[in-house]
């Protein structure tokens, strides 16, 4: 199963980690890895790339882990919640689709 935790303070979200591989086919024909690494890397990729967030990323690849961190605060603060917001409500919907294999947290 993959965990997703979204770290929050209040109501803004300060980071995510995504964990575990989801378990619902092989490597390479698992349609809900493949979706789940597609949402964790657009997300960091505007976080990062568009909205110039600075995010601290951390990948594990013999955990299947990928974290990010806020800074404490960014220019761009509006934009980068609602792309976080954006995508635990996507994960959530996937979570919904397929509860035996993924799992969303607030913590």
């Amino acid at each position: 199963m993959t965990r997703c935790e979204f770290y929050t303070e209040g109501d803004r979200i300060t980071g995510f980690c995504v964990s575990g591989h989801s378990g619902y086919a092989e490597a390479g024909s698992d349609i809900v890895c493949a979706a789940i690494s597609a949402i964790v890397s657009m997300a960091e990729a505007t976080i990062n790339d568009v909205c110039g967030a600075k995010a601290k990323v951390r990948v594990k690849e013999e955990d299947a882990r990928i974290s990010l961190t806020l800074p404490v605060s960014c220019d761009e603060e509006e934009s980068v919640q609602a792309v976080l917001a954006g995508m635990m409500l996507t994960l959530c919907s996937l979570r919904d689709d397929h509860p035996d294999y993924i799992e969303v947290l607030e913590v």
